[in-house]
């Protein structure tokens, strides 16, 4: 492009304001357009030489060389690559320790539309196409089932994307070959065909650089035939053999289809033209062969493709006509009877095809598949295709279940892999996802979120999902805690928070043991733990109608709990409302309601009282760090420094009991039993975690809150008249209060902004709430 065409008249240049630059600029500044535009080209061109994208076979062979395991992968080998690139790490789940694969974080898009959890999903996957890997071509279909809404799209969704990403980069650098034929003039008799030719040239001397003014025909490949498909099998085989000898060889395959298949039927059709015209002179028919770097793209589909619900066939042929391209071609080419191939299938090929809702259509829609999984043929009236692809698909439950019950369904079955991906039962990772939606929710930020949004939608939808714990699958002694979970309380030992009153620190470590045991009990029946309950879009509609909510100034959780309110009498749209309560409290889904609001109270009332400041958090940890201390010598029978005496004295009793009757601990064995077992967790957390000093708060949550609890209760009243003081100062203003008042609300409502993310009608809004629910009758 010539950059005078930015020129407006002769010596005037565009003028603008480059907002990106590192100082500010006004709008009459001018702007060399010119000289940008130029600076533009030339990084094109740099960019354009340092990808390779167009070489002659030659060229290509010799990179084939350099890195020949990059350039033979199969479909499923380049999938587990792109997998292996982004990396993985260790992530704590219900179900126990698991990989995350970080390409689902989306890290090349800062986290756009990431997936949240579903690990042994990604596990499962990346095992499958392991197993593809090794055996050199996909010969399953993999496919995702679940409830509605469990993110089973989400994950094709950004395997797809992630596949984008990785064919940019060097590493993940694909290639296809088209067919050039030069004008007339460049060859003699006609581009080089029968003995008027000229004589044999290096395979060097290519048309793949020709400018297009004397390319006088080019036919590109849909399919995206694999350039080393042009060398006869037999030499392929050998070349495969030698080039890949060695360490090369270990634990790598290349793909079945360059060791044992052939060119799609139009691309031999011409090969042997060309064979045939040049007298069998390979190096001739090489210079007609442009290789090219291709891109994966799932807008343009290439080397991925989605496939729909729709009736037809996701493959087919159709003759080419002759146009101004196909004029150009030589006798011996024109008269062959070629064909286009095109559909989903041919697009996908060397990548990923998605089947969206496969059960969806008819049976006799994806009959077809049963040949194309296993073998990698697609069979179609005018030719027979061999492609290398990965297929992915995905069904909710209900379609599955009925598929199950049909004749075929054995048929299919051994050509599947089933891959199940449940719901969400940590709330936590839940919470995320309805994080990221809350902007949206409220038209891009212009109405500002409280806190506990997210979080009290999630809690309840998860809570949806709990199933009552089958006692028959456990000892005794275990039976009898997992018998005793709540829903709530469920949910809480999944998030791995510590569970809430009632359960000693003994029953709590052998319920933390049993997690993943009670995660999983459900797993071989068809009603499993995860198949049913609230659907994140469910979740996402409510969110949406609440941040609309007219009764609060700011998007409240009191508003989502409204919401959710009004859902759980719709019984008739909504499956899992149907469900029948059981004891213990699930399928109690409007009781949920309120035990969420309940919680939610909880928490707006520990955040109003470190607001207070009254005592700095810092001096529960103090507290229980020097009764650990204390009781550290205590069972050594050491003595402890006394910094007020400045003696070592005895570990003092009166302490470690003060502290032990705030934490209900009990009397004489009970006592000295629960001494010994707080020093024992210390020290098998120092032997996990060497030369680290013990996180206490996360080791014994709940003895540092019962200490906190307890500084509470004495101070009850106090409390009620600070929430008081606080909420006229929000209603009324300034002038209702006196001045220590008024300083103490005004404290109090900086740190709820500053450090918890209220702002003064939210908080006015919770403040009215709590001082309703908990300290009306102080």
């Amino acid at each position: 492009m010539d950059p005078s065409i930015l020129e407006t008249e002769p010596g005037q240049k565009l003028c603008t304001a480059n907002s990106g630059a590192a100082e500010n600029t006004t709008m009459d500044q001018s702007f060399d357009a010119r000289g940008w535009l130029g600076s533009l080209a030339g990084e094109t061109r740099d960019v354009y030489a340092k990808n390779r994208r167009v070489m002659s076979f030659g060229e290509y062979l010799a990179l084939f060389g350099e890195n020949p395991k990059q350039q033979s992968r199969s479909a499923a080998e380049y999938l587990r690559d792109v997998f292996d690139h982004f990396g993985h790490e260790a992530v704590n789940t219900p179900r126990g320790e698991m990989k995350r694969f970080k390409l689902f974080d989306c890290p090349w898009d800062g986290g756009r539309d990431r997936l949240m959890g579903q690990e042994e999903v990604q596990d499962l996957v990346y095992r499958l196409l392991s197993n593809f890997a090794r055996e050199g071509r996909t010969n399953r279909l993999i496919l995702l089932h679940g409830p509605n809404g469990s993110a089973k799209s989400t994950f094709i969704g950004c395997v797809q994307r992630a596949m984008e990403h990785y064919a940019s980069l060097d590493e993940g650098a694909v290639y296809r070959f088209n067919w050039i034929f030069p004008v007339q003039k460049l060859v003699k008799g006609g581009i080089g065909f029968g003995d008027r030719g000229p004589e044999p040239t290096p395979v060097s001397d290519s048309y793949a650089y020709l400018d297009d003014d004397l390319i006088e025909a080019k036919l590109v490949d849909e399919l995206k035939d694999h350039p080393l498909l042009l060398i006869p099998r037999d030499k392929r085989k050998l070349l495969l053999d030698d080039v890949l000898a060695g360490p090369l060889r270990e634990g790598f395959r290349p793909a079945r289809l360059l060791a044992d298949g052939d060119l799609n039927p139009r691309n031999r059709m011409i090969f042997e033209a060309l064979l045939n015209s040049y007298r069998g002179d390979l190096g001739r028919v090489l210079r007609h062969v442009q290789v090219e770097r291709f891109f994966i793209s799932r807008r343009y589909r290439v080397g991925v493709a989605t496939v729909g619900p729709q009736l037809a066939v996701d493959a087919s042929a159709r003759q080419l006509t002759v146009g101004k391209n196909l004029a150009g071609l030589p006798p011996a080419v024109s008269a062959l009877p070629l064909f286009e191939y095109q559909g989903e299938l041919v697009d996908a090929n060397r990548g990923v095809v998605e089947f969206a809702d496969l059960l969806k259509r008819p049976l006799d829609a994806f009959k077809y598949l049963l040949g194309t999984v296993e073998d990698g043929h697609v069979s179609l009236d005018a030719a027979n295709l061999q492609v290398d692809t990965v297929f992915l698909a995905s069904s909710n439950e209900g379609y599955l279940s009925a598929f199950k019950e049909i004749p075929e369904f054995q048929s299919f079955k051994g050509r599947m892999e089933l891959v199940r991906a449940p719901y969400l039962l940590d709330y936590k990772i839940e919470e995320q996802i309805y994080q990221e939606h809350l902007t949206n929710a409220v038209g891009g930020g212009t109405r500002h979120v409280a806190p506990h949004v997210a979080w009290v939608a999630a809690l309840w939808a998860v809570l949806t999902r709990m199933r009552k714990p089958m006692t028959e699958k456990y000892g005794k002694a275990t039976a009898d805690l997992v018998g005793r979970l709540s829903p709530i309380e469920k949910a809480t030992l999944y998030a791995g928070d510590d569970l809430p009153e009632g359960f000693t620190s003994d029953q709590i470590r052998d319920l933390n043991a049993e997690r993943e045991k009670v995660a999983r009990e459900s797993d071989s029946y068809p009603n499993y733990e995860g198949r049913s309950g609230a659907s994140p879009r469910e979740m996402k509609l409510a969110i949406m109608n609440a941040g609309q909510s007219t009764r609060f100034s700011c998007f409240s959780p009191f508003a989502v709990l409204d919401e959710l309110e009004e859902l759980v009498k719709a019984v008739s749209v909504y499956d899992f409302l149907k469900q029948e309560p059981v004891s213990g409290g699930y399928h109690e889904h409007r009781k949920f309601v309120f035990q969420v609001r309940e919680k939610l109270i909880d928490r707006i009332d520990h955040e109003v009282r470190v607001s207070m400041g009254l005592v700095e958090e810092q001096r529960y940890l103090d507290q229980f760090s020097r009764y650990i201390s204390q009781v550290s010598s205590w069972i050594k029978g050491e003595k402890v420094y006394n910094p007020i005496t400045r003696k070592e004295e005895p570990a003092s009793e009166e302490f470690m009991s003060e502290i032990e009757k705030h934490l209900d601990v009990g009397t004489g064995s009970k006592r000295e039993e629960w001494r010994r077992d707080i020093i024992s967790r210390i020290g098998a957390w120092s032997v996990d975690h060497p030369n680290r000093r013990p996180d206490l708060e996360t080791l014994f949550p709940r003895h540092i809150q019962s200490l906190r609890e307890a500084f509470f209760n004495e101070n009850k009243k106090r409390i009620r008249k600070l929430n008081e003081s606080l909420l006229r100062y929000l209603t009324e203003g300034e002038s209702a209060l006196d001045k220590d008042a008024l300083e103490d609300a005004k404290q109090t409502l900086s740190v709820l902004k500053s450090r918890f993310g209220y702002c003064q009608d939210c908080a006015k809004d919770s403040i009215v709430m709590l001082v309703k629910k908990r300290y009306s009758g102080s």
